[in-house]
């Protein structure tokens, strides 16, 4: 059976921010869908909870797995509801898993601070936006600069969805997690505070960190994130 890969993307941006993978998988025949969380995306008039974020992932992950076997790839706050997510009591039917920019634990002062951040953004002139602009410019390739806002800002989702993580229980679910796994993060990233913790608690993880990378390790180099999906693709291969 052929394998299928389901996407999942971070915080205020949306399924567009997978372009460059799902052009590179496209390109090779394999079968994928990126989905749109509450509250992002297409689904921006929606509220973000929680829930809804799993019953979204599920549907995507099933619907998939009818097919073949699923690999799942998830960014940032994405990533940190699929861990929850593949780390269930009765696990989801995926096959592989790629985390990428999620390995701190959302709770105190971390969180608290970068909600903080994040509402002082939103006080800003156009929230801010300016901001972000002159970041990505300055350092996503031009191949992937337009993807993260491809789909708009969820601005308004922002808040409710960072204070919703702190329910999680993550390193629960990270030890219940019995597939491959790959954590990857870019050298620079903010949210590299827990990998080693992360990785030891998966016993078939894996951790890659990138090189001269940011936090947005998928667009800022996609062909080497491109090369870890080919990795996952091939093990999942190798298993069947």
């Amino acid at each position: 059976m052929t394998a299928q890969v389901v996407f999942v993307h971070g915080i205020r941006t949306s399924a567009t921010m997978w372009r460059a993978q799902v052009e590179h998988l496209e390109s090779l025949g394999v079968p994928c869908v990126a989905v749109d969380l509450p509250g992002h995306g297409t689904r921006m008039a929606e509220t973000f909870t929680l829930d809804g974020a799993f019953e979204t992932i599920d549907a995507a992950v099933r619907d998939a797995a009818t097919r073949g076997p699923v690999v799942l790839v998830a960014h940032s706050m994405g990533g940190l509801v699929a861990i929850e997510y593949v780390g269930a009591e009765q696990p989801p039917p995926v096959a592989a898993f790629i985390a990428a920019g999620c390995t701190s634990i959302p709770r105190g002062a971390g969180l608290a601070i970068y909600r903080a951040l994040a509402r002082g953004f939103d006080r800003l002139p156009r929230r801010g936006q300016w901001f972000t602009d002159i970041v990505l410019d300055r350092t996503l390739p031009a191949e992937t600069r337009a993807d993260f806002g491809a789909g708009g800002y969820a601005y308004d989702a922002q808040d409710v969805a960072l204070r919703s993580l702190s329910v999680l229980d993550l390193v629960a679910a990270l030890r219940r997690i019995r597939i491959p796994m790959w954590f990857v993060n870019g050298q620079w990233d903010q949210l590299r505070r827990n990998e080693r913790l992360f990785a030891s608690l998966v016993p078939e993880a894996e951790l890659i960190v990138v090189p001269r990378t940011s936090h947005l390790v998928t667009a800022m180099r996609p062909r080497v994130f491109n090369a870890v999906l080919d990795l996952a693709l091939a093990t999942v291969d190798a298993e069947q």
